[in-house]
């Protein structure tokens, strides 16, 4: 009788504890989102913000944003953008920069998933709030841009004619994959230069 009420203290106790790791493990895949969209409806500044990097940065004034941009990163090698992400939104190579005529493209939050999600910045979890006629200002060589939203749309993971940086005007295009901390799809905002 004492051995089996032994067992099961000992039942029970492994139990809470695969419990506790388990919430934990959930609580942790999660918390960027939850954080990001706790921040977001909270009070916050709709101005100006002072640029985390003025010489390639981007603010979202909506969104509360705000990071670095990391130049030039090669949006097929899995291995270097994932490590561009750890530093802020990621330029795609091939694609322009503020001022030049043609298609910007960054992208961030390029994970498979939440937990790897958790190792990267998350600046873009919020991009499906912007609606038409939202700022989005890019700094670049310490001299600001100021972009209006004009669309937004989800396409298919495969969907890689938008890296070609190629347009007559000055469009910026935001990327990251959706639903949020998945593959599965990307959502795309588009927005044209406020001149």
């Amino acid at each position: 009788m004492a051995t089996s009420k032994k067992t099961a203290n000992r039942l029970i106790v492994i139990g809470s504890i695969l419990i506790a790791a388990a919430l934990t493990i959930v609580a942790g895949t999660l918390y960027p989102a939850v954080k990001e969209e706790v921040r977001y409806r909270l009070p916050h500044s709709k101005e100006s913000l002072t640029p985390i990097d003025p010489s390639f940065g981007i603010v979202i004034p909506k969104l509360g944003a705000n990071a670095r941009i990391v130049a030039n990163v090669d949006p097929y090698d899995s291995r270097i953008y994932q490590a561009a992400l750890a530093k802020g939104v990621a330029h795609a190579r091939g694609t322009v920069f503020p001022g030049q005529p043609g298609s910007i493209f960054l992208f961030s939050h390029s994970s498979a998933d939440f937990y790897r999600a958790t190792q990267f910045n998350s600046v873009f979890y919020l991009i499906n709030k912007l609606e038409s006629g939202d700022e989005i200002d890019l700094y670049y060589q310490n001299e600001k841009y100021a972009y209006r939203v004009t669309d937004k749309k989800i396409v298919e993971a495969s969907a890689v004619s938008y890296l070609s940086g190629r347009g007559n005007g000055k469009t910026l295009i935001l990327m990251t994959c959706w639903p949020p901390g998945t593959s599965l799809k990307r959502l795309l905002v588009f927005a044209q230069i406020s001149e």
